[in-house]
Parts: C-alpha cells; structure tokens; sequence
C-alpha cells in the first residue's frame, strides 16, 4: 500500500512541476505584456500547481520514509525524517522541491500576471522540474559517468517539464479564444512551435544517453531481444515522429497560419 502511495504522489508532483516550469516559460516566450491576451487565469492555474508540488513532495516525504522505516509510525519520526533528508539525495530532493514550490506559491499571491511573474514562477519551476532526477535511475549511476547520466536525466527531466506544461498552457487559451482569428493564437502557436520543438529535440538527445548507460554498448546490437529494448525502440520512433511533427509545425503550419 505504501509503495501505491509512493507511486501515486510521484506522479501527483509530476502534474503539478510540468504546469509549474512549462506554462510560465511558454507564457514568457509567447507574448510580451503590450500584446498579452486576458491571462487572469495563468495564476490561479499555477497557484494549484505549486500546492499540489508542495503538499505531495511533503507527503512523499514521508510516505518514502516509511517504505524504508517499515511502517507509517516509525516514518513520522523526527530522527527518521532527519535521516531520509540528510542521509539520502531523494530527502533531499524533496525537501528542495517542496521549499521551491513553497516560493512559487509566495509569488504568485504577490505578484500579478505578467513577465516578472513568469520569469520568478519559471525559475522556480525550474529546480522543481530538476530535481525528479533525483527519483530516476541517473542518480544511481556510480564511477566516471555518473554526473553525465545525472546531467542527461536532469536535462531530460526539464524538457519532458517543459514540452507537457507549455502543452496544458496552449490548452488553456485555445479552449478561452475570442474566435478563429484571434491574433493571440497565432503568438500562442508560434511560441509553443519553438519551444516544443526544443523540447522534443532535447528529449530525444537525452533518450539516447540514458539508454547508452541503462542498457550498455555491448548490448546494442541485441536491443530489440527483449521487452525493455523493443518498448525502448518504440519510443524513440515515437519521439522522432514527435520532432518531425514539431518541425513542420515550427517551419511550415505556424508560418502558414501568420500569412493566412
């Protein structure tokens, strides 16, 4: 059950870091205040995120401490707490994300929607974002390519952030256009159309360095023998007709549109 748990908030974080580092970053690029449509709703929006950030890596935290202590009670211990966030880079971590969201939250009670907001709610989603790798198998690679494999996953981390929450972000003012026309969309698509393709070229790049070192050099040639390869080889397929589905939005559709 605790292990559900584990699992469940894991990806509660997930939610609530790739709104909080994707929408801000994707607001900041698409539009300058001067030619902002109504974006009232961005704050509320990421106000829900750094809450749900901040409650579940605080209930993560302890739901972790009790898989390893081995039961709830012992979990809410000062000492094991103190152990889980002083002895391990997971703690860590989730107190990092915790304390970052926590600013997020401060500064989106007092700042009002605009640049300044977004590059604070951005930055801070940022470290958010970067800190998941510290949940993967990156953090567990020991010797001289353990910090390349922690870099690649960080980087990994941010892009899946920021590809996802500029997603949900395009979602939202498509779904609160003012009609087909709307000047705004056409921002909205360009801005998502570099970032998007960023990301995805990024995620691909970072697949293959964590897939160099989860899988080995030796076992290349014998990826597709097995279930992990053959899922491994259907998602970088997938992630190459995801980039060229974002380059030709980057480069033919969005242009198209501007012209139209």
């Amino acid at each position: 059950m605790l292990e559900v748990a584990v699992i469940a908030l894991r990806w509660l974080q997930y939610g609530g870091g790739v709104v909080l580092l994707g929408a801000p970053l994707f607001l900041l690029y698409s539009f300058k205040d001067a030619d902002a449509p109504n974006l009232e709703w961005s704050r509320p929006t990421l106000r829900l995120a750094a809450i749900i950030v901040a409650l579940g890596s605080l209930a993560a935290l302890v739901a972790q401490t009790a898989v390893m202590a081995g039961s709830l009670g012992e979990a809410v211990k000062p000492a094991s707490l103190s152990f889980m966030v002083t002895g391990t880079a997971l703690g860590m971590a989730m107190v990092v994300r915790a304390a970052a969201a926590l600013l997020g939250l401060v500064a989106l009670v007092a700042l009002k929607p605009g640049r300044a907001l977004w590059s604070v709610t951005a930055a801070l989603g940022l470290i958010v974002a970067a800190s998941f790798a510290w949940t993967g198998h990156g953090a567990a690679t020991e010797g001289p390519g353990g910090p390349i494999h922690l870099v690649a996953n960080i980087i990994h981390a941010v892009a899946a952030a920021l590809w996802l929450g500029a997603l949900a972000a395009l979602t939202a003012l498509l779904l609160r256009r003012a009609g087909p026309d709307d000047f705004a969309i056409h921002r909205a698509l360009h801005g998502f159309a570099g970032l998007g393709t960023l990301a995805v070229l990024l995620l691909v790049l970072t697949g293959l360095v964590n897939s160099w070192f989860l899988i080995g050099p030796e076992r290349v040639a014998s990826i597709a023998g097995n279930l992990y390869g053959q899922l491994l080889v259907a998602k970088l397929v997938l992630f190459g007709l995801m980039l060229a589905l974002a380059a030709s939005n980057r480069f033919r559709l969005t242009p198209t549109l501007g012209y139209a």
